[in-house]
């Protein structure tokens, strides 16, 4: 059965990279680097860890032992740096202890997803206990859109407020500074966005992203730069930073897909910890509410199933209580926040589902022709804006393209979220565009984006324009970077201790994904909800069994294959239910022998 792959092979060869061997999965371009098997070898002998899990730091770039040493075992010394390192964080700091001090009013104006909602958090449960007056607010994404407004403003100045902080946002809010000088209130801009050339006018911004920052890490998440910010304010108390506050920061640089290198590596590690030694009630039952029965979260817990629950306000209604549930010490509180959270993501869930579904149909109907165009946009007033971010990022994971999806609000203005693949900076395009936008902002891979609904065929052209003049067929391929090989007799429990040590996996720190050669059916495969396939497989005296989530595509294929051997790639990982734990494989696709 010959794929979209074998027929463009010849097309794509030529751009493919040295070094790396390239095979055809049914849906993947699977790419595993060339190992000097010696020097493998020696790391595995050299730090006690297993042949496969050797393979990935090698294959990952990690060949020399400082490095190696360096990347699995973090440490406070080594990977955090100075907050006074940031541009305007003493100015900053010195601000917020004046205001505390003379009992000036602070309003902490948030975001409506979890980096906000954390941030946000993080102040109130931090400077609360230092006396300060402080309230917060966070805007509903349907009413009042993106960040701060010369509204707030003004709002703020007439509640007697004296001081406002911006968390993960204000980079792009001139009017709002315009006008917090014009009330003579003082503005503190705290984001982690890329900023523009010019800056609006506040007292302090503090972004590592400022071109002269000297802050040596510049993927701090929002809640990070808060983070860095009250370490600050706490040491010049002579005080110890709220336990909660490394919950909130992991629970933000997860959420918000931040790279999991360097710093966010370590906070993101020691909050796991802090998390998996004692939880706070509010994670308790967001864990309950995703029947999260584990003794020990990971990263991919918190970013699948806790976090989802906290951005659920912030998609589809009003953020506030998140920020409450989060702070309040009032257990009833939190049960029935927690309660709301879990309907308001159930619902969440089906709507992302239903859109995720509408393009996917006008896709196989060629009304979106993906053998024409590099880019999927669609549009539609019914889809809520809260949701479409996502349902982005699942289109450009399933088709390998830069997804653009927008809702119409009124006057025929479109607001929209994007989703780029690696190859393609969303960010820099649409700078180079904003002449068509009313407004943008974001990150290389991610963007949001608002423009006059006439202007969308004008930028439709353009980014086929430039994505056909700047990228390869080997750039819009889906590709999957495969680490090590592995065999069936190689999945135990060693190994799931050593993948241990590389966690947590996310954003530039994957779950390794291993390549299985050669193994046979025991039987034939089974189709689970009509789109996931579980097989058993069966090589040198060994039995696994292997799930495939969402790949019905792949269940015809695998009931063909009968008795011949086949080779596929996947993960391990380890499932706890009841009480009890397996090691599972979760295959990812599958390479029929030729």
């Amino acid at each position: 059965m010959k794929n979209k792959h074998q027929r463009s092979a010849k097309e794509i060869e030529k751009f493919l990279p040295s070094g790396v061997d390239c095979i055809w999965g049914q849906k993947f371009l699977l790419q595993l680097k060339k190992s000097d098997f010696s020097r493998v070898v020696e790391i595995a002998n050299k730090f006690n860890i297993s042949i496969p899990i050797a393979q990935v730091l090698y294959n990952r770039g990690f060949t020399q032992e400082e490095q190696i040493r360096s990347f699995l075992f973090s440490s406070f010394e080594k990977d955090t740096h100075s907050p006074l390192l940031l541009k305007s964080a003493d100015v900053a700091v010195e601000r917020i202890l004046q205001a505390i001090t003379n009992q000036e009013k602070i309003l902490v104006f948030g975001d409506y997803d979890v980096d906000g909602i954390t941030a946000t958090a993080l102040f109130m449960s931090s400077l609360l206990p230092l006396g300060a007056k402080i309230n917060f607010h966070l805007p509903n994404r349907a009413i009042d859109g993106y960040g701060l407004s010369k509204k707030v403003v003004k709002n703020a100045a007439a509640a007697g407020f004296k001081l406002i902080i911006t968390v993960d946002n204000g980079i792009t809010a001139f009017d709002a500074a315009k006008e917090a000088a014009k009330q003579k209130i003082d503005l503190i801009i705290t984001d982690h966005h890329l900023p523009h050339e010019i800056l609006p006018k506040a007292l302090a911004i503090v972004d590592p992203n400022q071109s002269d920052c000297l802050y040596p890490y510049k993927k701090l998440s929002g809640a990070g730069v808060v983070f860095k910010l009250l370490s600050l304010i706490y040491e010049r108390r002579s005080l110890q930073l709220p336990p909660k506050a490394y919950e909130l920061l992991m629970l933000s640089t997860v959420a918000d897909v931040m790279p999991l290198t360097g710093e966010n590596r370590f906070w993101v590690q020691f909050g796991l910890a802090k998390i998996n030694q004692k939880r706070s009630y509010a994670i308790n039952v967001l864990a309950l509410n995703s029947k999260l029965e584990k003794s020990r979260f990971n990263s991919l817990d918190i970013g699948f199933k806790i976090a989802p629950q906290l951005n659920a306000l912030g998609r589809l209604s009003d953020p506030r209580d998140a920020v409450k549930f989060l702070i309040s010490s009032d257990k009833d509180e939190v049960d029935q926040i927690g309660k709301t959270l879990f309907e308001m993501n159930e619902a969440r869930k089906k709507i992302e589902r239903e859109i995720y579904e509408e393009i996917v149909c006008a896709i196989n109907q060629k009304k979106i022709d993906l053998q024409k165009e590099n880019v999927i946009i669609a549009s539609a007033m019914s889809w809520p804006a809260g949701v479409i971010g996502l349902v982005a990022g699942r289109l450009m994971h399933s088709f390998g393209r830069p997804a653009f999806l927008f809702h119409m609000v009124e006057n025929g203005i479109l607001k929209g979220s994007c989703r780029s693949i690696p190859a393609f900076n969303v960010f820099e395009c649409l700078k180079e565009n904003e002449d068509l936008l009313l407004t943008f902002g974001g990150h290389s891979c991610a963007a949001g984006l608002s423009l006059k609904h006439e202007n969308l065929p004008k930028l439709k052209e353009r980014l086929e324009e430039k994505i056909t003049k700047e990228l390869t067929p080997y750039d819009l391929m889906q590709k999957v970077e495969v680490d090590a090989e592995l065999s069936l007799s190689d999945v135990n429990s060693k190994l799931v201790e050593d993948l241990v040590m590389l966690e947590p996996f996310g954003n530039q720190n994957v779950q390794p994904v291993f390549f299985i050669k050669n193994v046979t059916l025991l039987k034939a495969p089974q189709l689970l909800k009509d789109k996931h396939v579980k097989i058993s497989v069966f090589s040198d005296g060994v039995i696994k069994p292997v799930i495939f989530f969402d790949r019905q595509d792949l269940y015809q294929t695998l009931s063909e294959i009968g008795e011949k051997s086949f080779s596929f790639v996947g993960s391990v990982s380890v499932n706890e239910w009841q009480g009890r734990s397996s090691i599972e494989l979760e295959g990812l696709d599958v390479i029929v022998n030729k």
